[in-house]
């Protein structure tokens, strides 16, 4: 990325705690910008949409998840499955694989923004470059 391209340090902390806020921070940020009658650049705007749309698409995954978890919970010797996959490990503070999952991805995406990177993320980042222009 040339230096001229480089972002401000205050889009790096927004493009960041967008990420930690499940896409609140940005949501709020273009608020005040349309408000404020201020654009937002590239970068701001890749990262915001992106946390909203991965927290929309992680909130539908939760749910179908949600269902899948009851299903087989009813039937015999398969219900261990889910059981295991959300048992909480002790050397990982205790966070079950699931949420081992979802919280290093979000790290992931808020310390490469947070560093002035495009975080990439397969399938979603493709569908935020296409529809953004970045």
């Amino acid at each position: 990325m040339p230096i001229s391209k480089k972002p401000y340090p205050i889009e790096r902390i927004l493009a960041a705690g967008t990420y930690l806020t499940a896409g609140g921070v940005g949501f709020v940020w273009l608020i005040i910008a349309a408000l404020s009658k201020k654009t937002v650049t590239k970068f701001l705007m890749y990262h915001i949409m992106q946390s909203i749309f991965i927290s929309i698409a992680f909130f539908l995954i939760s749910i179908l998840g949600n269902l899948i978890y009851v299903i087989l919970y009813k039937i015999p010797l398969i219900n261990a499955i889910p059981y295991l996959i959300n048992m909480p490990l002790s050397l990982v503070f205790n966070l079950s694989l699931v949420q081992l999952f979802t919280t290093s991805i979000i790290l992931y995406l808020a310390i490469t923004s947070g560093l002035g990177y495009y975080s990439y993320l397969p399938w979603f980042s493709d569908i935020i470059k296409d529809n953004t222009g970045v």
